[in-house]
């Protein structure tokens, strides 16, 4: 097979494809139009690009088609090539979701934070991480205060991620209607209580983060963390920088599902290189801000 053909092929097969016919299903619920989660017990793939790219949101692994068949199957690239070749005829039951072409002015990611005004009582945002996520008026305010919450599109909550200097490298996005993170955006670390705390939680999610430090009643010493359920590079060397510190105790606070435990068996990979105090914190729910809406807020 030439390379025209072999372009032809990466054009014509979806990573859609290889994901369902080797058991993969959607999770419909963590998707959205940029990125669509697909699972298989506890592996994990996301799409991209309309289903012509992927990554592995826990480890560093991405690519296309080919690299995809290479990644799940253990397989050398004309192996890969054959196995998408029989998939040329493949229809998904579940397509990615398709949107039309349109053109778009990029702003940079500070600036677009900076535009965006920062949640107030009473307004949708603050309506819905206070009466819909149950989070406190005194955890609201500090947050905003630490300058970590802004007000996005339709009632949605975006989140700051930020690097190790406190820039602002983009935000998770979560709504009544709507999840996602910042379109250019980086993630690193969402950061919430004691930037210099050597009691350090990790969670999945800034709600969850603001969750378990309400339920914790913001403990002296700790700053609570998300990755937005991600694990990148940047991620990592955050991390490492947190656990600088000999005293230093990471809290894997992540979600009680196959997910979070994978995660959290990463965590303590982290802290055994680092020789590192490791505990982990399970919520008796499925995450923390299920356990705190159980607890009436």
């Amino acid at each position: 097979m030439d390379r025209k053909e072999i372009e032809e092929l990466r054009e014509r097969v979806s990573c859609v494809a290889v994901l369902e016919t080797a058991g993969f299903a959607i999770d419909a619920k963590e998707s959205t139009r940029r990125a669509v989660k697909y699972r298989r017990a506890s592996e994990i793939v996301i799409l991209t690009h309309e289903g012509q790219g992927w990554f592995d949101p826990l480890g560093d692994a991405k690519g296309d088609v080919f690299a995809l068949v290479s990644h799940l199957e253990s397989v050398g690239f004309p192996q890969a090539l054959e196995h998408v070749a029989s998939l040329s005829g493949f229809r998904s039951a579940s397509p990615v979701w398709q949107t039309g072409p349109k053109k778009v002015t990029i702003v940079p990611v500070f600036q677009r934070w900076l535009a965006r005004s920062s949640p107030a009582p009473a307004s949708g945002v603050w309506r819905y991480l206070n009466r819909d996520r149950c989070l406190p008026d005194d955890i609201l305010r500090q947050a905003i205060r630490q300058n970590l919450l802004r007000e996005g599109p339709s009632d949605s909550m975006w989140a700051a991620h930020t690097d190790d200097t406190g820039t602002v490298t983009g935000w998770e996005e979560r709504g009544p209607d709507w999840r996602g993170f910042s379109s250019g955006g980086t993630k690193v670390l969402f950061r919430f209580g004691a930037a210099a705390g050597l009691r350090i939680c990790v969670t999945e999610g800034a709600i969850d983060a603001l969750s378990l430090a309400a339920i914790e009643g913001l403990r002296d010493g700790t700053i609570y963390l998300s990755t937005g359920g991600g694990w990148s590079p940047n991620t990592e060397t955050s991390l490492r920088h947190l656990l600088r510190q000999p005293s230093a105790q990471l809290i894997a606070a992540t979600d009680a599902n196959s997910q979070g435990e994978t995660f959290a068996d990463r965590l303590r990979a982290l802290t055994d290189e680092l020789d590192r105090d490791w505990l982990r914190l399970r919520p008796t729910a499925d995450d923390w801000n299920e356990v705190l809406k159980q607890r009436g807020g």
